[in-house]
């Protein structure tokens, strides 16, 4: 009689597994968890990964997108055709609504940037909601600062992150203790690579929005990054517009989310791209990242993802 060893997983698998086991473990214990949803290729793994952890029933959690007003077309189009498919609830927090309510001021100026004025909004949203887990996307190889973070992700009463005030996680064994109005912000791709992402995209054929691939747009220089024109930014002295080759490396507010230039206009090419580069796509192409050296660290600080 022959024997027949069990297959060794895979890398990604094993990632995947890990990922959502964590997903059930928090729609186990918890009360009311949400899954932060921003259109971004991390996020659209993240709903990819909730899909599988509850099929065939469906995600028993509602998304939540924090709409500054500024997001581009293509992400906006992807999330409502997504949301759609799923047949999952759709929560969106307006930073646009609350400046025409007057609770929070826009920013001015040629490096005005919604970006951070939609952290009171996720936290509003958050309480409003009541969500005592809340699940993001963000890897531990994005930032310096994201590196610092644990899976349970403690938040105290006002939203707020103290990376002193994080709690053990030996042996994967998490802790979601916590009070009346504090929350746990949950990440179940921290051990996910970018490249990692890519491939998993490639293997699962996922759909994610055009603007990954490189393709002809008008674009600005600015500290040495390529700016979408969207008409949202006064240029700067010697800042003038012409028409390039680029690509997404990440998704955010259109005013500070940069474009690289890019002849990646397929999965392969990407993940060949990716596996060569050197630098992160948060460093290659976030305006809001380059304030100071803890400049994400400080947001997080503050309540943001």
């Amino acid at each position: 009689m022959t024997s027949t060893l069990p297959r060794e997983l895979t890398h990604l698998e094993v990632l995947e597994s890990e990922s959502i086991q964590i997903i059930r473990e928090v729609a186990a214990e918890f009360e009311k968890p949400a899954l932060l949803f921003s259109g971004g290729k991390d996020s659209i793994v993240m709903l990819r990964l909730a899909e599988k952890a509850f099929w065939p029933a469906r995600i028993p959690f509602p998304v939540v997108h924090i709409d500054t007003g500024h997001n581009f077309p293509e992400v906006i189009e992807y999330r409502d055709k997504r949301v759609a498919e799923l047949g999952v609830k759709l929560i969106v927090g307006s930073v646009q609504e609350a400046i025409d309510a007057g609770t929070i001021v826009d920013e001015t100026g040629p490096r005005a940037s919604r970006n951070r004025l939609q952290t009171p909004i996720l936290l509003e949203t958050i309480a409003r909601g009541k969500y005592d887990a809340v699940f993001g996307g963000a890897r531990r190889d994005e930032e310096k600062a994201r590196a610092k973070e644990r899976v349970y992700s403690f938040r105290d009463e006002f939203g707020q992150w103290d990376p002193k005030n994080q709690r053990p996680e030996l042996w994967n064994l998490y802790n979601g203790r916590r009070r009346t109005g504090e929350h746990i912000r949950v990440f179940p791709i921290s051990n996910w690579t970018e490249l990692d992402i890519w491939q998993y995209i490639a293997d699962d054929q996922i759909e994610i929005p055009s603007i990954y691939f490189a393709h002809r747009r008008p674009v600005f220089e600015r500290d040495g990054m390529w700016m979408a024109e969207v008409g949202l930014l006064p240029h700067l002295p010697g800042e003038h517009v012409e028409e390039r080759t680029v690509r997404f490396r990440t998704v955010g507010d259109m005013t500070c989310t940069a474009a690289v230039e890019s002849d990646a206009d397929s999965i392969e090419d990407v993940i060949a791209e990716i596996a060569a580069t050197r630098i992160t796509e948060r460093g290659a192409s976030r305006a809001d990242d380059k304030f100071s050296e803890a400049a994400m660290e400080d947001r997080k600080r503050e309540g943001y993802f």
